[in-house]
């Protein structure tokens, strides 16, 4: 059993080193991608403040022009399952390999709403070998609720991620 605490009054960096440690721990000798996406959603959901969503998206189609992203784990609302390449802005970041950081996703060109509440959105791909496996998708009610503060955690726990979760997703792919 694992037991981790996030302080919310800890420096939001203290925080993301706090997570991206968890996330190490919940993961050391685990194979299973899915298993190990469900628990870091649990983790982000728990180390970072003010999400109504935090969770994975899957790349499905390797590196065509016709790949797209498939649901993975998450905690939230119900959510979109499938999402097409350079569409919203889980698409963006598939196309771009690239964070986006979406102050008001109201005011993104061809934003998907699965959860009309979303204001802002912060999805970092987690990308291994040059390609683009998933992405960690995080959703606020508040706007402008993310930073590059917000960017660079996330970042490291994808950087994190990505080796450990490549072998069994890119033989789903």
């Amino acid at each position: 059993m694992f037991a981790f605490s996030a302080d919310p009054a800890a420096p939001k960096g203290e925080l993301y080193r706090q997570l991206c440690a968890a996330a190490q721990a919940v993961t050391l000798g685990e194979s299973d991608a899915i298993a190990n996406m469900a628990n870091v959603a649990a983790l982000i959901w728990q180390y970072v403040p003010g999400l109504n969503w935090a969770g994975f998206y899957r790349v499905a189609g390797g590196e065509t022009p016709s790949a797209e992203l498939i649901l993975g784990p998450f905690i939230g609302k119900p959510a979109c399952i499938r999402i097409a390449r350079g569409q919203g802005v889980c698409g963006a970041a598939l196309a771009s390999g690239t964070t986006q950081l979406v102050a008001d996703v109201h005011a993104f060109p061809g934003h998907i709403a699965c959860d009309a509440d979303s204001r802002s959105e912060l999805v970092v791909p987690l990308i291994h070998k040059g390609r683009v496996l998933a992405v960690i998708d995080l959703d606020s009610p508040t706007p402008a609720r993310f930073d590059a503060e917000d960017a660079a955690g996330i970042e490291a726990l994808a950087l994190l991620l990505a080796p450990i979760l490549a072998p069994e997703l890119r033989g789903a792919t």
